[in-house]
């Protein structure tokens, strides 16, 4: 019953980007000097010391690595990018240019940008916490090169045969005697942006395959059309054949860039949208990093439930995206929309992820989802509670928080790239209003949130260091006892109850997913007292709120009174 991996990782996502950027004025498509930008510094030690105050073992510094941008740091050596195949005046993150160097919008001191992530993964160390970045493997930015690679290391496509639509041996995908097209109606930074670059042409010829695996010169404004993908020698004119055997370049060029972090402290690798990628790919080359790196953890988005097991076993990730599962499940129960039931969570860890449940990384909010805060969301951040509970109690996986979350962010405003769609801009610069209020001036103390934010945050708080002081909810096994109380009067299908046990702690979770309180006795079935060597007389006591409930006798059950969108963590 007992487990020897704790697979109870609690993430806190942020953008150093917007983390500690406390400029307010937030212009659509407002420049670096006009909104601000934060910078790795900002992640001080106090900072870190509230984040692991609240239960946090790791934290996800998104999109650190410097990528294709607006901005211009020509002066300091970096070549400037054409606007015409950038998205936002910040760009994305994910449009990664040069794979062995950090942002500069993040340094103080842009010379010495990479010696300032590597004093924040030295802070976050110190204030015992691990570190996570991001690998993109699936697509580079159109202007890729790299200024400062390693001695030896050959640059993506530098040894490419361009004459070629398709190799082994290239690292890109070429359309040869086709110039590239920059797609029509593109706007890039909006009317304001003056740019000699901004002209609607990009020089890219032969044009190489764009990112979501748009084989055409000329791919569309909907499209990842600023990104090209790479070539792990998948044949995709000759129905995606692979072509593994010789090792393609581009897999040792990859596996260079996770040792060169590696090396550097860092403790693991969220990967971006791991499908895209072959999965031989992924078997191979993370036992090879983790043989020479033991400890490091990969952590892969991933959106198709029926290869989950696969890329688990095959593909040897630590940890999957329970994006189309539970979080499409919770999402639907906290929005109350018809037909939504709990039953839905069960077909969850009883379906989806049978078998690999300690794998499923669950959250309810990161920078490609909206803010449950948000209109496009719930409206109001306290519609989480039920949601949250199970997201982070149901399992013995991770669980994962995106900055601004626990003040209620509902990032409101049209940021420029990213416009008003309810999501934090990874695009554009911005100020993120109500977690500005909790950075207060870098004192990170939050003496100007509200005293329903401070709430909030004490919700989470008490939550997850719940989750990260319990036995029971790390690492103890799970029993649903939906059907135990499906005949109980006050039951109904936006309840969810089960029970969290080991040898030493036992947790009865209780979560209300209806719009009204509730009132119900949660019966426990016999086999499970039996199991828990549990009768007579028991007092229950809420781990979230303190409050106590006794039953005479546990057989009979114990009645509980459910608020609205609320929950119970009961320990008996």
């Amino acid at each position: 019953m007992e487990q020897t991996t704790n697979h109870k990782l609690i993430i806190y996502q942020l953008l150093p980007r917007l983390f500690g950027n406390t400029n307010t004025l937030n212009k659509t498509n407002g420049s670096i000097e006009e909104n601000g930008v934060g910078k790795l510094n900002d992640i001080n030690d106090k900072a870190l010391q509230e984040i692991k105050k609240m239960g946090f073992t790791y934290v996800w510094y998104t999109g650190v690595i410097e990528h294709a941008t607006m901005t211009d740091y020509s002066q300091y050596g970096i070549k400037a990018d054409d606007p015409d195949i950038v998205k936002g005046r910040a760009g994305s993150p994910y449009a990664i240019k040069d794979y062995y160097d950090i942002d500069p919008d993040l340094a103080v001191d842009v010379k010495n940008r990479i010696g300032e992530y590597e004093a924040l993964i030295k802070r976050s160390h110190n204030n015992g916490l691990k570190v996570l970045m991001d690998l993109v493997p699936n697509h580079v930015a159109r202007t890729y090169g790299s200024d400062v690679k390693p001695a030896g290391v050959r640059d993506f496509g530098e040894d490419d045969e361009k004459s070629k639509a398709f190799s082994p041996t290239n690292d890109f995908y070429y359309m040869p005697g086709q110039p590239f097209v920059v797609p029509s109606g593109y706007n890039p930074g909006g009317d304001e942006f003056k740019s000699l670059m901004k002209d609607g042409h990009f020089d890219e010829n032969p044009a190489k395959a764009t990112g979501n695996d748009v084989f055409s010169a000329a791919p569309s404004i909907n499209d990842w059309f600023e990104t090209i993908k790479l070539n792990y020698g998948v044949d995709y004119m000759d129905h995606r054949r692979g072509h593994f055997d010789p090792i393609p370049p581009l897999w040792n060029k990859v596996y260079d860039i996770l040792h060169y972090w590696s090396e550097k402290g860092v403790d693991g690798f969220r990967c971006d949208m791991v499908e895209m990628v072959p999965i031989e790919f992924w078997g191979w080359v993370i036992p090879k990093l983790k043989a020479r790196h033991p400890g490091i953890i990969f952590v892969g988005e991933a959106y198709d439930k029926g290869k989950y097991s696969d890329y688990i076993n095959k593909g040897k990730f630590d940890y999957l995206y329970d994006k189309v599962g539970l979080y499409d499940a919770i999402k639907r129960l906290t929005r109350d929309e018809h037909n939504s039931s709990t039953w839905e969570i069960n077909a969850v860890w009883n379906h989806d992820s049978k078998g690999i449940d300690e794998h499923m990384l669950r959250f309810m909010e990161n920078h490609d989802e909206q803010r449950i805060a948000s209109n496009d969301f719930a409206g109001n951040p306290w519609l989480a509670v039920p949601g949250m509970i199970v997201t982070a109690t149901l399992n013995t996986g991770p669980v994962m928080v995106y900055f601004g979350q626990e003040v209620g962010e509902p990032a409101i405003g049209n940021e420029g790239f990213s416009g008003n769609d309810g999501r934090t801009s990874i695009f554009d610069y911005w100020g993120v209003p109500q977690h500005q209020k909790w950075v207060n001036n870098h004192k990170y103390d939050g003496a100007k949130l509200s005293a329903d934010q401070q709430k909030l945050r004490g919700f989470y708080y008490n939550l997850l260091t719940a989750v990260h002081n319990s036995e029971a909810l790390k690492s103890g096994a799970f029993y649903e006892l939906m059907i135990a109380n499906e005949h109980q009067p006050g039951f109904d299908t936006r309840l969810y109850i089960y029970a969290r046990y080991t040898n030493n702690q036992r947790i009865l979770v209780i979560t209300n997913f209806n719009r009204s309180e509730r009132k119900l006795t949660v019966k426990l079935p016999e086999d499970l007292l039996t199991k828990l060597n549990q009768s007579g007389h028991k007092q229950f006591t809420d781990l979230l709120s303190g409050a106590k409930f006794d039953t005479d006798d546990i057989r009979n059950g114990v009645e509980v009174s459910l608020p609205a969108m609320g929950g119970l963590l009961l320990e008996f």
